[in-house]
C-alpha cells in the first residue's frame, strides 16, 4: 500500500469538534491559529484529503464521552491503515482522562488539555500568534457566531464535572470581547450568541462585581450587530440589572437561557444549586415582569441520586406552572470525582428515561399552545439555510440548533440566507412554525 505521505507535499489538517458551542469556539480559535501559521486546515471536512486529524472532545456526560471515544477509535483505525498520518486529541475528555487514554489508545500521537493550544501548535512547528487574539475564523453559518465571554466555573453543583475539565472561572475583558465582536460583524455576522459555563458570574474576577449588564450595553452599541442572545445564566445571584438593559436595547434579544435543573427544593439542595423552588419561581416571575414577552429556555435533569417519585412530580408541576417557552431535559449521568458520585446512582436508567419523556410530553403540549397563538402574526425571522424544499429561519425567540424553526416554502418564495425577513405565520406545530413572507410594505 502507498501511504498518503508519499503523495503529499504539504500537510492538511481536519479539525473534528464534539460537544457544545463552547468547544466549537475553541476549535475556531485553533483553526485561526493554524491558518495564521500558514497551515492548511478545514473543519469537519467530508473528504479524505487531510493527512492530520485533530479531535476536540467532550467529556460532559456518559453519552458525550462515548461519542468522543468512538470518534478517536475510528481515526486511530484510519491511522493504522495509512489513511491519515497523525492524530491529535484535545478538549474536555483529553483533559479529564489523559493518562487513561494514553494507555488505552497509543496510536494517538499526543493528547492535550483544554488550555494547551500553544503546546498543540508546537507539534506543527507553529507559534501562538497573540496578534490574532480578537480574530476568529467561524465555522457556523456566516451570519451568526458564538462569543465565549468567560472560561471555567466556580459553582459547586454536585453533578457537574465542568470545573474538573475547565478550571476556575476566568472572565475575558470587555475590551477584548468588543474587539472580537467588531471583527465578527465586519465579516458579516449579524447575531452574537453569548456563551460561558456561567454567564451571570461574568466580571466578578476582573471587576469585582457582576458586570454582565455593562458587557451587554457595550456590545449593543456596536454598529451592524442586529441580535445579541444570552445563554447559560445561573439562577443563584442572578444580576437583575441585566433585565433592565435587555428591556432597553432593541438589539438584545428578549431571550434568556437559564438552566434550572429541577423543580423540587429537596433535589435542588442535593444538587448544591444554592436556590429553592420558591426562590426560582420568584425569579421567573421577576424576569417575565421586567421583560414582557421574554422567551425563557431552561434545561432539567431527571434521575439524580435520591430523586423520588414525589420529587419528579414536583418537577412536572414546576414545568406545568411556569410554561417555559423552550425546554430540554437530560437523564442524570454518574460522573467520577463529582459530589454526586459519592451517592448511590439509585434511579434505574429506564425510570430516568421515562421521567424525561413525561416532562417532554408536557412541554410538547405547552410549546404547541404557545406556537398556535402565533398564527396570523407577522414575525421578524433570520433566514439560516435552505433545506428540504424550505427556507429555514429563526425568530428572536429561537437559538440555533436547540430551538424552534420557521419554515417557508422555497418553491413559491425566495429569501436570501443570512437576511432578515418578515414572515406571517400560517400554521403551527409542536416545535416549528410555518409561514409565508409578509406583504410588501409591512
Amino acid at each position: 500500500m502507498i501511504l498518503k505521505t508519499g503523495l503529499r507535499n504539504k500537510d492538511k489538517v481536519n479539525v473534528i469538534t464534539l460537544g457544545c458551542a463552547k468547544n466549537l469556539v475553541d476549535s475556531e480559535v485553533m483553526i485561526t491559529q493554524l491558518k495564521g501559521n500558514d497551515i492548511e486546515v478545514a473543519h469537519e471536512s467530508s473528504g479524505n484529503e487531510a493527512n492530520i486529524v485533530i479531535i476536540n472532545t467532550c467529556g460532559f456526560i456518559e453519552n458525550a464521552k462515548q461519542e468522543s471515544i468512538d470518534t478517536i477509535l475510528r481515526y486511530a483505525d484510519a491511522k493504522q491503515t495509512g489513511q491519515i498520518d497523525k492524530l491529535f486529541v484535545t478538549g474536555c475528555l483529553s483533559q479529564r482522562y489523559r493518562s487513561d487514554l494514553e494507555k488505552e489508545i497509543p496510536l494517538v500521537d499526543a493528547f492535550f488539555g483544554t488550555m494547551e493550544l500553544p503546546l498543540l501548535l508546537k507539534r506543527f512547528n507553529a507559534d501562538y500568534k497573540h496578534e490574532l487574539i480578537g480574530e476568529r475564523v467561524t465555522t457556523t453559518a456566516r451570519h451568526y457566531a458564538y462569543l465565549k465571554i468567560s472560561e471555567g466555573c466556580d459553582r459547586p453543583c454536585s453533578f457537574c464535572a465542568i470545573p474538573l475539565m475547565r478550571g476556575k472561572h476566568r472572565s475575558k475583558p470587555i475590551e477584548l470581547l468588543e474587539t472580537e465582536t467588531k471583527h465578527l460583524v465586519s465579516q458579516g455576522v449579524k447575531e452574537i450568541l453569548l456563551i460561558a459555563q456561567d454567564s451571570t458570574y461574568y466580571g466578578l474576577d476582573l471587576y469585582k462585581k457582576r458586570n454582565l449588564a455593562e458587557l451587554l450595553s457595550r456590545l449593543s452599541e456596536i454598529e451592524g450587530l442586529e441580535w445579541i442572545r444570552l445563554h447559560y445564566a445561573f439562577p443563584t445571584g442572578f444580576p437583575e440589572d441585566v433585565l433592565e438593559v435587555m428591556q432597553q436595547r432593541e438589539n438584545i434579544c428578549k431571550y434568556l437561557d437559564i438552566p434550572l435543573q429541577h423543580g423540587s427544593s429537596r433535589m435542588l439542595k442535593k444538587m448544591r444549586r444554592g436556590i429553592t423552588r420558591e426562590r426560582t419561581d420568584d425569579l421567573i416571575q421577576k424576569i417575565r415582569s421586567s421583560v414582557p414577552g421574554i422567551t425563557l429556555r431552561t434545561t432539567l435533569i431527571a434521575g439524580h441520586p435520591g430523586e423520588t417519585e414525589e420529587d419528579f412530580r414536583e418537577m412536572l408541576d414546576f414545568v406545568e406552572q411556569n410554561r417555559f417557552e423552550r425546554l430540554g431535559i437530560f437523564t442524570y449521568s454518574h460522573e467520577e470525582q463529582t459530589h454526586s458520585f459519592s451517592m448511590p446512582d439509585d434511579v434505574p436508567e429506564r425510570v430516568k428515561q421515562q421521567r424525561a419523556n413525561a416532562v417532554m410530553e408536557v412541554q410538547e403540549q405547552i410549546s404547541y399552545e404557545i406556537n398556535r397563538a402565533k398564527i396570523g402574526k407577522t414575525l421578524r425571522v433570520l433566514v439560516d439555510r435552505k433545506e428540504g424544499g424550505n427556507f429555514v429561519g429563526r425568530t428572536e425567540a429561537d437559538s440555533p440548533e436547540v430551538d424552534n424553526e420557521v419554515l417557508i416554502d422555497a418553491s413559491s418564495n425566495y429569501l436570501r440566507i443570512g437576511d432578515f425577513a418578515h414572515v406571517t405565520i400560517t400554521e403551527a406545530r409542536e416545535f416549528d412554525l410555518i409561514g409565508v413572507p409578509a406583504e410588501p410594505g409591512f
